[in-house]
């Protein structure tokens, strides 16, 4: 009974299309259930009605949008299941590099089976250490201190990433990372890209780097005296991470395998690097899906 299941289940786009194209000689993808005196959703023409698919889907590429939109009718099953939908979305995952449809007998299920980021939520990670203070006065006694901070990271489908480190919680924070264009102090921008490795492992690499803010020059500061300005740097911080799944949730993990500070002189041309030892210190980052992320659509697929 279950392979009979499976089975029906695989054949259900071939089945609703066949359904259709018995119904009538002018086929229409969805019909009212009753008889209403206001214009329908189904005297739209096809094209149309595959452009408000792709705004579900939107730049965000809202994909559980358009699952949930396949269940109002056969018809919506038919267009959520469009191969070229799919397409254009693994285009934007994973670029050229998904040219071949092989080992993947479609393209949606490419972006369920092949390991990605996910854009609907963030990534977060919680560390917490002891910390030893200073020594009282009176010399009887040390205080400990326990330190619990927040590392988060947000993919965007256009190949950019938000990374912060924050004390914060994730009530105040997750809000304030929809956007590219948060005021968020001490938030890092970047550009990240996908490797999948030669032992079928997939890694996350990124290259980010502090918003630029310009500060005005004050000159009355040196107006009586000449004083030697300091050396103009730029700090960039690169990035690796093993992209893994736990659990039942799939791609939901991600390991730390290489953290570096660059520090690059302007005057010279000259880069310090800095390699940060991954040790207790750099805990695993989890995704936790946030509903607001895409709950309005900016531009179409």
């Amino acid at each position: 009974e279950d392979n009979t299941e499976d089975d029906k289940m695989a054949d259900l786009l071939s089945d609703f299309q066949q359904q259709l194209t018995l119904q009538e000689s002018s086929v229409k993808l969805c019909q009212p259930e009753v008889d209403v005196s206001q214009t329908h959703i189904s005297v739209l023409p096809m094209e149309v009605l595959m452009y408000i698919f792709r705004w579900v889907v939107s730049s965000d590429l809202d994909l559980r949008s358009l699952e949930q939109l396949s269940l109002v009718c056969r018809g919506f099953y038919i267009c959520a299941r469009d191969p070229e939908i799919w397409h254009q979305v693994c285009l934007k995952i994973w670029g050229r590099s998904c040219n071949k449809l092989v080992p993947y007998a479609s393209w949606r299920e490419m972006f369920l089976e092949r390991p990605r980021v996910r854009f609907d939520g963030v990534y977060i990670s919680k560390t917490k250490y002891i910390r030893q203070g200073e020594q009282s006065l009176d010399g009887f006694y040390r205080a400990w201190h326990q330190v619990e901070y927040y590392r988060y990271l947000r993919f965007f489908p256009d190949g950019q990433v938000m990374m912060l480190t924050t004390p914060e919680d994730p009530q105040s924070i997750v809000p304030r990372l929809r956007t590219k264009n948060t005021r968020t102090d001490a938030i890092l921008l970047g550009h990240y890209r996908l490797s999948q490795e030669t032992d079928n492992q997939t890694k996350v690499f990124a290259v980010i780097m502090k918003k630029k803010e310009e500060k005005p020059i004050d000159y009355h500061k040196y107006r009586y005296f000449r004083r030697v300005p300091a050396q103009e740097t730029d700090h960039s911080f690169h990035v690796g991470l093993q992209l893994c799944s736990s659990g039942r949730q799939r791609f939901n993990k991600l390991v730390w395998i290489h953290h570096s500070c660059h520090i690059t002189y302007k005057s010279t041309g000259e880069t310090a690097v800095t390699t940060f030892d991954i040790d207790k210190m750099y805990t695993p980052l989890f995704f936790a899906r946030v509903k607001s992320f895409t709950a309005f659509s900016e531009k179409p697929l």
